[in-house]
């Protein structure tokens, strides 16, 4: 017997604009901070920094994994 799994991991991915100051890592991180306290009552579970390569240099981003906190009274 399977049994199926029913839990929804939710995820956003961000970037700098693209241009001059793509590639300002703490400008992005202020800017994923933000966004996150956004979301309201949410628990992050990982945070990936990742790199694409562009004519104007490096573009870094970042995809967070979170859930939305649910009080169980």
């Amino acid at each position: 017997m399977s049994v199926r799994i029913t839990n929804t991991m939710h995820h956003f991915s961000q970037s700098n604009p693209k241009g001059p100051g793509q590639r300002d890592v703490p400008a992005l991180l202020r800017r994923v901070a933000d966004t996150i306290e956004g979301l309201g009552n949410v628990e992050i579970y990982d945070l990936i920094m990742h790199n694409e390569t562009t004519e104007d240099g490096d573009w870094p981003g970042l995809t967070v994994y979170f859930n939305y906190v649910t009080d169980h009274a």
